[in-house]
């Protein structure tokens, strides 16, 4: 089918046409490399099965690189200055029933990727507006269900986060939910250079695959989530202080955690004792 569309204009050509500029306040920075997106669409793998999720798609450079791998996507743009591009997208991907691309106008911090793409299994793809990454990725790691993969942009600084080990500075709250639920790598980095504007950061590609974790200690992510919270609110203070609202000094020593540990201390396997404990659990 590709061989036999209309050629798309260059992202730059659209973006010039539309008059599109990049907003602050939406944490835009838009990739028009092709070479880049299509290396971003490479790295999520097979598209054979399920639908993609892609967020903030903005002039879609990623979201043609999906298409043209084959992938069937639904992509959830805040900007209504993005639809009319996306359309004329929508209309070089046809499918058999409808065009390969859906698109959803609206806020992807309140819509769930399960009420996007109600049936099936799903990938999400994304170069993530900076401001509202890490709120996304928590919220989506909260229920994973249906979820094979997410291949996803952030600042390089977050990425480091989410691949961080115990007694490392980038170790936190997030390294805890992320390595708990995902096994993960950090695939490439991206000069501030492939954007447009050009950011002042570096960026990073990573991948997450959702572990088969026992439904029971999935239920155990509001727990954690607390737990962690608690831990790293207060990351220079001991655990007997920084835990104190959640676990007697007692309780830590009983499920030997050093209550003059701090939360850096801990593997990720600590807090979820610490979670199940909490939760009755044993």
């Amino acid at each position: 089918m590709s061989g036999n569309r209309e050629p798309l204009p260059s992202l730059r050509d659209v973006i010039e046409h539309y008059g599109l500029l990049a907003k602050k306040s939406l944490g835009q920075n838009f990739l028009l490399n092709m070479d880049v997106t299509r290396r971003i669409a490479k790295a999520a793998g097979n598209f054979d099965e399920g639908m993609v999720l892609e967020i903030g798609p903005g002039p879609g450079g990623l979201t043609r690189a999906m298409l043209e791998a084959g992938a069937d996507v639904v992509a959830i743009e805040r900007d209504h200055r993005c639809l009319e591009i996306l359309k004329d997208i929508q209309a070089a991907f046809p499918g058999d029933h409808q065009s390969k691309l859906q698109v959803m106008e609206g806020d992807a911090l309140k819509i769930s990727p399960q009420a996007a793409i109600p049936e099936g299994r799903i990938k999400i793809v994304a170069n993530l507006p900076y401001n509202i990454g890490t709120a996304l990725l928590i919220q989506w790691l909260s229920n994973l269900d249906r979820l094979t993969s997410l291949t996803l942009m952030f600042q390089k600084e977050v990425a480091l986060r989410l691949m961080a080990k115990p007694r490392t500075k980038s170790y936190g709250r997030l390294s805890v939910l992320t390595q708990w639920l995902c096994d993960g790598q950090r695939l490439f980095d991206l000069s501030p250079k492939a954007f447009t504007p050009a950011p002042k950061v570096t960026s990073s590609v990573i991948h997450l695959v959702p572990k088969s974790l026992h439904p029971a200690e999935k239920m155990l992510f509001p727990t954690v989530s607390t737990i962690t919270h608690h831990a790293f609110g207060q990351r220079r203070k001991m655990l007997r202080s920084s835990l104190k609202p959640l676990f007697s000094e007692a309780e830590l020593t009983e499920l030997g955690i050093n209550p003059c540990a701090r939360a850096e201390e801990l593997a990720v396997g600590d807090f979820i004792l610490l979670a199940r404990r909490l939760s009755g659990i044993h």
